[in-house]
């Protein structure tokens, strides 16, 4: 990602758009060049803007937080397994947007009169470890989705189906991967509104006027595939509400 955002400042291109950990690789190379993020967890606390409504700088574009997450997410495992008492939430801590993530899980569990454990996770090497002796440990898993966890998520989905642990995930990649259920912006819009982004920028706006939009569009995407292997049965009411129901 360097090299290619120190390649785009030698063409002096007109606007960088990418995504995710691309975005800080590109403010790394230039601070004139516009630069517009399709998905990003908390451009503030990675340091890419000063706040949604004024970014200031040379970035703008739209982050994938958004409020209550952590609770609708709780609440679709409810919905689920009714007698649900314990969550064990995976986290990649030394992700930005991990401490927020946490809050909410902990603050949306409080709520929801559910035990949640908070299972560290820094590198690759450490999830078997953190999963080990999940069986019988948890009524679900929660995964913060985050690059660690998504490039990991065959594993981690093995080990928790092996266990006949329920899971739930932020992106559709976990549930295309054999995981239960995700809820999470959706990627399609996010992109096609940072295209929309990019041609103010074109047509003359400077990033510093253009405030960080959130995510207005969710995807809830649903395995019952998975949730039979489980033996789990899914509520009517959500499979009639999915934007997808993998068979």
């Amino acid at each position: 990602m360097a090299s290619l955002a120190a390649e785009f400042v030698q063409q002096k291109v007109d606007v960088i758009v990418t995504s995710a950990y691309g975005a800080v690789a590109a403010k790394q190379a230039t601070s004139t060049i516009p630069i517009v993020f399709a998905a990003y967890g908390d451009p503030v606390a990675g340091g890419l803007i000063h706040s949604l409504a004024r970014p200031g700088g040379n970035v703008t574009g739209l982050t994938v937080q958004a409020t209550e997450l952590n609770s609708k997410r709780l609440e679709l495992l409810r919905d689920i397994i009714p007698t649900i008492r314990r969550v064990e939430a995976l986290i990649n801590v030394s992700n930005p947007g991990a401490s927020e993530e946490v809050s909410g899980i902990r603050t949306a569990a409080a709520s929801l009169r559910i035990e949640a454990k908070v299972l560290e996770i820094r590198t690759a090497d450490e999830i078997g470890s953190a999963l080990a002796g999940i069986k019988g440990r948890t009524d679900a898993l929660y995964v913060f989705s985050e690059p660690l966890t998504n490039a990991n998520k065959y594993q981690i989905i093995q080990v928790a189906n092996a266990a006949k642990v329920p899971t739930i995930f932020g992106f559709r990649e976990f549930v295309d991967a054999g995981g239960l259920v995700s809820y999470g912006p959706s990627f399609i819009d996010l992109f096609k509104r940072a295209a929309e982004f990019t041609d103010k920028i074109l047509r003359g706006t400077k990033p510093v006027d253009i405030p960080v939009e959130q995510p207005v569009k969710f995807d809830l995407i649903v395995s019952s595939k998975t949730a039979r292997m489980l033996g789990l049965r899914i509520p009517e009411t959500m499979l009639a509400r999915a934007d997808e129901v993998i068979e």
